[in-house]
């Protein structure tokens, strides 16, 4: 084995984590694997020998790489519905698959996601380095050219608003998947009242069905449950999937996924619907981890 191919060896040790790192900085998997790649590129040009710790030195490339990323889609966009849902991972109802283990550890769901979308660039990683992966501030201070104390405060910032706006979900796989049951059968049904009843009082659904429409919001059980018939239509071939680690269905027609739903399920009622129906980047996902 040469030096190129041992450091390439060395890298792929780090992949599932750097991929990892910069999908919760982003959102999107196509992005995040374009920032691995570039973490790798930067790393080919480096001299090895003076990098103590890889790991550490490929996760605060990630972190750079993901945050001019995060700059640069900050500045072409005004309104915060004007960023696409996230990117949703797709694993058996039944459990996680091995490769996307990395991808879930310690995620709380999709609407964590979402509620990493409206923090700033910095905060975003401040939050996401620290509290997630822990580095230390003294490396994140570094990445955004502050001090350690405002990187610190960045993060505390950040964490506030994502207490304050990500509820914290049940726990209990079998007990997420009852509830999601019991909305899909009144959704089937049509029974306003029972979806009403499903629903906690400040519900929020967020679908996207691509960019020709842009990101939609409801809040309030009453307007979610007068989207029944959204619900319905992906109904009758709804599959139960864990969706970013979260119970959630995955509406399939003709062998092609139609549009992806995960819950948010918080004392016994769906605090949160996040829909994904963008043809495009629904006809990218690889619905044989299903099966």
């Amino acid at each position: 084995m040469d030096e190129r191919d041992y450091l390439a060896d060395r890298f792929e040790r780090h992949r599932g984590h750097l991929r990892a790192v910069a999908y919760r900085m982003l959102g999107s998997l196509a992005e995040a694997d374009d920032a691995v790649q570039e973490a790798w590129l930067r790393l080919a040009k480096s001299d090895p020998s003076g990098i103590d710790n890889l790991g550490g030195w490929l996760t605060t490339v990630v972190g750079r790489v993901c945050l001019d990323m995060l700059r640069s889609r900050t500045s072409r966009r005004e309104d915060p519905l004007d960023e696409p849902l996230p990117d949703p991972i797709l694993d058996p109802a039944s459990g996680v698959d091995p490769e996307h283990e990395a991808l879930m550890a310690d995620s709380v769901g999709l609407a964590l996601q979402v509620v990493l979308q409206s923090l700033s660039p910095a905060e975003r990683l401040a939050f996401v380095l620290h509290d997630t992966f822990a580095v230390p501030f003294d490396d994140i201070a570094a990445i955004i050219g502050r001090s350690p104390a405002a990187a610190r405060q960045l993060a505390s910032r950040a964490r506030r608003r994502v207490r304050g706006a990500a509820p914290v979900p049940e726990p209990d796989p079998v007990r997420q998947r009852e509830v999601v049951d019991a909305f899909l059968a009144a959704a089937r049904g049509g029974d306003f009242d029972a979806l009403v009843a499903v629903l906690a009082p400040d519900v929020v659904l967020r679908a996207d069905p691509g960019p020709a429409v842009g990101r939609i919001e409801l809040r309030g059980a009453k307007a979610v449950a007068g989207q029944a018939l959204l619900f319905r239509s992906a109904g009758g071939d709804a599959r139960p999937a864990l969706v970013n680690g979260a119970a959630g269905v995955v509406g399939i027609v003709n062998g092609r996924a139609r549009s992806v739903l995960s819950f948010t399920v918080v004392n016994g009622r769906v605090a949160a619907v996040d829909i994904l129906a963008d043809p495009d980047r629904l006809a990218a996902l690889d619905l044989t981890v299903l099966d």
